[in-house]
């Protein structure tokens, strides 16, 4: 699918996976998140900026527009060389590439012999590609992530980023936005007391995503069965969506491959 706008004053909804074609001198520009991005295709290169919006802007849809104008030249510019004569560019959601530490901001307890299934808004990158190759120019965090360290020492552990979440417990109440996946955590917890759920070590590189016919980008589920210890646990990748997803077609697949099975492992900092 390829689409070239004619209209550039007219702001339009961004899509990921679609083909755009600019002119020499065109600029497309997006606003999703809390971010503020401008393409801008020259004879030899291409010229990626962008900036960050507040925090407190509250933002449904991603916005995008081609214009016939540089942006301003105050914005930092990362430029890269045409990798060939395309004039194409097209972006890709992608799952961060360190494992992301989601924050409850209120903890929940789940009972001794329970379990339950929470549903984490998952924060996405934006893999720029250009060109008739589709040569990856660069990826783009969609805020700001913020970093952490999870281990029990300073030399044992991993280097992760960190997001708040609400932690929902009812699917219908998670917000569906285009630039954050959703993913069904299912937690079981075994033990003879209750477990709080302060923290959650979500392992983001092993997860493909998934859009859905209404759009929404979906990761398969991810299974913790707690039975003694908190600091150690077993975690298992569902091999497939669950079925509210509706029908889905992969857009990216995982960056780190899980063992066959899914993988069933021992993982000591699930839980901070």
């Amino acid at each position: 699918m390829t689409t070239s706008l004619e209209t550039p004053q007219m702001m339009q909804d961004g899509q990921w996976g679609t083909h755009y074609t600019l002119e020499p001198g065109q600029t497309q520009y997006h606003e999703l998140s809390h971010t503020r991005a401008w393409v801008t295709l020259l004879e030899q290169e291409w010229q990626i900026r962008y900036q960050r919006t507040s925090e407190e802007d509250s933002q449904e849809r991603w916005l995008q527009r081609v214009a016939n104008a540089l942006p301003n030249t105050e914005i930092d510019v990362q430029r890269f060389v045409r990798p060939d004569n395309g004039s194409q560019v097209r972006y890709l959601p992608a799952m961060s590439n360190l494992a992301m530490v989601i924050r409850p901001y209120q903890p929940l307890t789940i009972p001794a012999n329970s379990e339950c299934t929470i549903y984490v808004g998952t924060l996405l990158w934006m893999r720029i590609q250009a060109g008739n190759k589709g040569t990856t120019l660069m990826e783009l965090p969609l805020e700001e992530p913020s970093l952490t360290w999870v281990g029990r020492t300073t030399m044992e552990g991993e280097l992760c980023y960190s997001a708040a979440t609400f932690a929902r417990l009812v699917l219908e109440a998670v917000p569906k936005r285009p630039w954050r996946a959703v993913t069904p955590v299912r937690i079981i917890n075994e033990r003879q007391a209750p477990l709080l759920l302060e923290r959650f070590n979500l392992p983001t590189p092993l997860l493909s995503l998934h859009r859905n016919e209404k759009g929404q980008l979906w990761t398969p589920g991810v299974t913790v069965i707690c039975e003694t210890d908190m600091n150690s646990a077993r975690l298992k990748i569902d091999h497939k969506l669950i079925a509210a997803a509706g029908r889905c077609e992969q857009v990216a697949p995982a960056r780190e491959h899980t063992a066959r099975g899914g993988l069933v492992r021992a993982y000591d900092r699930i839980f901070g």
